[in-house]
């Protein structure tokens, strides 16, 4: 899987921009605020309809325009199609070759792509929405229907947490609502939460041996989900279901009092264990930064175990963070089998071979030469 081309129309600080990629390794060159994270930006919203960076959309509108676009054409099981995402301020579409998708489940997962950026290695030490969301994320690609169940949940949710608020303030106390929201919650959270526990023991497969080689055969990483309920990851729909809908019966006075849903996915987090030792807390900053470099390496094989065929990975000047060790083992890994985008400074300093290989661009200030 590749992206041959990439157009830009008023994104960002691109007026216009076509370009074509090589299909292994692409380095992204320039100064601070020229434009690199926004080129591999585009690249991310072009997959997921949505930015790593900001959740407001107009953000990715250049000033003063009406409307933004990302087009571009990749290369999947040989097969050459066009992509294209059209941000204004009436919303946006999604297009995948050349037909506008009414539903983004229908379009995430046409192009699939793993971005590490230094934000990332927050992924452990960082709050738990960060984790949430890189489950979601990726889930969302692999099993696009997975992004359907989370947008019901979150949109029931709000509903929900909306009528707990009046009724804690006694606005309303006619419990008929509160009881058709929980069924219809619990329906969305047992589908979210049995496809989470499968995706987690399919990144344990791959992360738990690609870290122990990273960590030079010195240590044994665990990785843990966390839930609002007591339930085991190998139960089905069904028992979860069952755990959920006693839960909030036992606990809807506290949820009125409180005026907010208390137990649920979006209140779920990650655990990483390094040699029975919980990172998060305990870890060294290598630690830290191995255990997200191990997930992170560990989408890409498992993205290409699920889909058959291996991601593209957006390095976004995340290199000169990692120890000479990490960047090899990275760059190894990726070494003719993904293509590969790397924004950087410089490249000085990153001596591998894959990089000396590598088709070079240089930005500035939202133009782009080779």
């Amino acid at each position: 899987m590749h992206i041959e081309q990439l157009q830009l129309k008023n994104y960002r600080n691109y007026d216009h921009l076509e370009i074509s990629f090589d299909d292994k390794i692409n380095v992204i060159i320039g100064e601070n605020a020229q434009g690199k994270t926004n080129l591999m930006e585009a690249i991310y919203v072009l997959a997921f309809t949505k930015s790593h960076r900001t959740p407001r959309e107009k953000e990715l509108i250049q000033w003063e325009q009406e409307y933004a676009r990302i087009e571009g054409r990749v290369t999947k099981r040989k097969q050459s199609f066009p992509l294209e995402i059209i941000l204004s301020t009436k919303g946006k579409r999604a297009k995948l070759n050349r037909i506008e998708q009414k539903k983004l489940s229908d379009y995430i997962g046409a192009l699939n792509v793993v971005m590490f950026a230094p934000e990332d290695l927050t992924l452990v030490k960082g709050p738990p929405q960060i984790r949430r969301r890189f489950i979601d994320m990726e889930l969302g690609q692999i099993q696009p229907r997975y992004i359907y169940h989370l947008g019901q949940y979150q949109k029931i949710l709000k509903q929900r947490n909306h009528l707990l608020k009046q009724m804690q303030r006694r606005e309303k106390q006619d419990r008929t609502m509160l009881h058709v929201l929980t069924e219809q919650l619990i329906e969305h959270a047992a589908t979210l939460l049995e496809r989470r526990f499968i995706f987690l023991e399919l990144l344990r497969k791959w992360a738990t041996p690609i870290h122990y080689g990273i960590s030079r055969e010195l240590e044994q990483l665990e990785i843990s989900y966390t839930s609002t309920i007591e339930v085991s990851e190998a139960a089905n729909k069904e028992k979860i279901d069952s755990i959920y809908t006693n839960k909030f019966q036992e606990i809807e006075e506290k949820e009125i009092e409180r005026g907010t849903t208390l137990i649920g996915p979006h209140r779920d987090d990650l655990v990483f264990h390094v040699n029975n030792k919980d990172v998060q807390t305990f870890g060294s900053q290598g630690q830290q930064r191995t255990t997200a470099l191990s997930v992170k390496l560990a989408e890409i094989e498992l993205i290409y175990n699920e889909v058959g065929e291996y991601p593209i990975l957006l390095l976004d000047d995340v290199l000169s963070e990692l120890d000479d060790h990490r960047q090899s083992h990275l760059l190894n890994t990726i070494q003719g089998k993904v293509q590969t985008f790397v924004s950087t400074t410089s490249v000085d300093g990153i001596n591998h071979e894959t990089l000396r290989e590598a088709e070079l661009f240089h930005v500035n200030n939202g133009t782009v030469d080779t």
